[in-house]
């Protein structure tokens, strides 16, 4: 009885022409690509968040919990009402307080720097108005009001365009150690 020429000789391909040796290669190649996509991102985008400067930023807290501290010593209040290209303020402060013969509006996007406004508005008796530099788009925006010699300020938020009438109210903010 022979039984060693029942079998088919085994015919042995080259490692290139397996299956399983390209199916075992798939995920590290896939994790080097995504590595490199994750790299070109981060060296060529700009992260308009992180400050440069943010111990400054961070020892002017003080100053300017100061100034909302001196709103609330004054009571102002104000009422901001926005058209499509134009900004009013009615600024109101407890009897005896002078209101200033000109504010700054700063309309401060949450994400963009460059899409920031700052207006410095005339007016008088409390009532100020000017044109927008530019319409604002559809976010969440931060309203600061200020006079000129930084001694006091307002601050808030707004949805626009949904929100026309906004208040800013200095009693609403936080007290101040």
């Amino acid at each position: 009885m022979n039984t060693s020429a029942t079998s088919a000789p085994q015919t042995i391909k080259p490692w290139y022409k397996e299956r399983w040796t390209w199916m075992l290669m798939v995920m590290p190649a896939t994790a080097v690509v995504a590595g490199s996509v994750t790299m070109w991102l981060a060296v060529s985008s700009f992260d308009g968040l992180v400050a440069d400067d943010y111990y400054k930023q961070g020892l002017a807290i003080n100053q300017t919990l100061a100034r909302s501290a001196a709103a609330q010593v004054e009571g102002l209040k104000a009422e901001v009402n926005f058209t499509a290209d134009r900004v009013s303020i009615q600024l109101n402060a407890r009897e005896g307080v002078k209101l200033p013969d000109t504010v700054v509006f700063t309309l401060a996007h949450p994400t963009k720097a460059g899409l920031d406004q700052k207006i410095t508005l005339a007016g008088q008796g409390g009532h100020y108005e000017a044109k927008l530099l530019a319409p604002p788009g559809s976010a969440r925006w931060k309203i600061l009001i200020e006079d000129e010699s930084r001694s006091w300020r307002l601050n808030g938020t707004a949805f626009l365009p949904t929100e026309t009438q906004v208040r800013l109210d200095a009693a609403d903010l936080k007290p101040v150690d």
